[in-house]
């Protein structure tokens, strides 16, 4: 499994890279490898309140249907479009063009409490 050294991690299995002190996040390599192939990405819409655990998105694949928690709490300021009409850019690409959404965080020293590299690796390989 691709676990970039850059990034934090949920243990709900999202991704996050803190840009400009804005959250840029996904799903992890792990959860599109289990998920399968994904046949329909529901992004949140720009402007909604999300709060940290909270459902923001959902993801639909050949095998199920899953929800995408908020790593954070704060507001959505930007969301992947093209997912709509390319929701296998999850599968292809799930640290790049598979983002989903980005989100202004209300506290940023909520991004403590995500993983590091090393500690997302225990948490899929334990």
């Amino acid at each position: 499994m691709d676990v970039p050294e850059d990034l934090r991690y949920s243990p709900d299995h999202e991704w996050v890279r803190v840009e400009a002190g804005q959250v840029r996040m996904g799903i992890t390599d792990y959860a599109q490898d289990a998920l399968g192939d994904i046949v329909f990405v529901q992004v949140p819409s720009v402007g909604t309140a999300v709060t940290v655990g909270s459902s923001l998105s959902e993801v639909e694949s050949t095998k199920s249907v899953s929800e995408v928690y908020a790593p954070v709490t704060g507001t959505v300021v930007e969301v992947n479009d093209d997912l709509g009409d390319t929701p296998e850019r999850l599968n292809e690409d799930p640290y790049g063009s598979g983002w989903i959404c980005v989100i202004d965080p209300a506290d940023p020293k909520e991004l403590d409490r995500l993983l590091d590299a090393q500690g997302y690796r225990g948490l899929i390989d334990g």
